[in-house]
């Protein structure tokens, strides 16, 4: 079973300025082709989730620009270390679907200064490395909160700071709205407003950084304590070789 959230009118953009988007978004960063890979992470479980509605509006404009999106479904994922990671679908999921990416977008409401438990399971969940993969290191990466009052910065400031653990590229643009719950129409979409156009201008750059960037994922995931620490393996390893044949 597909964990990924199905976008509905992924290429309605009432809100949007059609006049003033940018058709050459990427001129001069870089190849678009394959589209930009972007998988997009939301904290809630409310049926009406505004961090969900939020990403799905992010996803659009996304597509608009030229990317291809996941936007991965948290409601299956069990708690970190209650069960074997690699036992259990929705973490293999979840991972396969970083691995795919080139680039995120995480968006979590804040509650009691704070992301949800719900945001902060789904990082957990992803760990520096595994099976010699890196499903966050050198990817690109856009913050966005939720808040039910008064504007903050609490939540988004702690995704940088995750983001920066897990070895990502957090581009400088964020996205905070305030009183979620005036912004977001009956059908759940994202009223015109300085908060839509402001999930555009970072969509915006986090399209560009990405292409901006690709072309040096290599290097983004070259480590000198990590060639260190393979090359002391593959000694040991060379070392039992070597003895097994004596």
């Amino acid at each position: 079973m597909s964990r990924l959230r199905i976008l509905s009118d992924p290429h309605h953009l009432p809100a949007l300025d059609h006049m003033s988007v940018r058709s050459d978004l990427a001129v001069g960063l870089g190849p678009v082709d394959p589209p930009p890979r972007i998988l997009l992470l939301y904290g809630s479980l409310r049926e009406r989730s505004f961090s969900r509605l939020a990403v799905e509006e992010a996803a659009r404009l996304l597509i608009l620009f030229g990317a291809e999106v996941r936007i991965f479904d948290p409601s299956d994922l069990p708690l970190p270390d209650q069960v074997r990671d690699d036992d259990h679908p929705a973490v293999k999921e979840l991972r396969d679907h970083a691995l795919w990416s080139e680039g995120m977008v995480w968006c979590s409401p804040e509650r009691h200064g704070q992301i949800t438990g719900i945001m902060k399971m789904q990082i957990d969940h992803l760990p520096l490395q595994f099976g010699g993969m890196r499903p966050t290191q050198g990817r690109t990466l856009a913050v966005m909160q939720i808040s039910g009052g008064s504007q903050s910065f609490n939540a988004v400031n702690s995704l940088r700071l995750l983001g920066r653990w897990m070895r990502m590229i957090t581009i400088p643009n964020q996205s905070s709205i305030a009183m979620a719950f005036k912004e977001f129409d009956d059908d759940g979409r994202l009223k015109a407003s300085s908060y839509y156009d402001r999930i555009v201008d970072v969509m915006e750059e986090l399209f560009r950084f990405t292409i901006l960037t690709r072309a040096h994922a290599a290097q983004l995931v070259d480590r000198y304590s990590e060639r260190k620490s393979e090359a002391a393996k593959r000694d040991v390893a060379d070392d039992l070789a070597s003895r097994s044949v004596a």
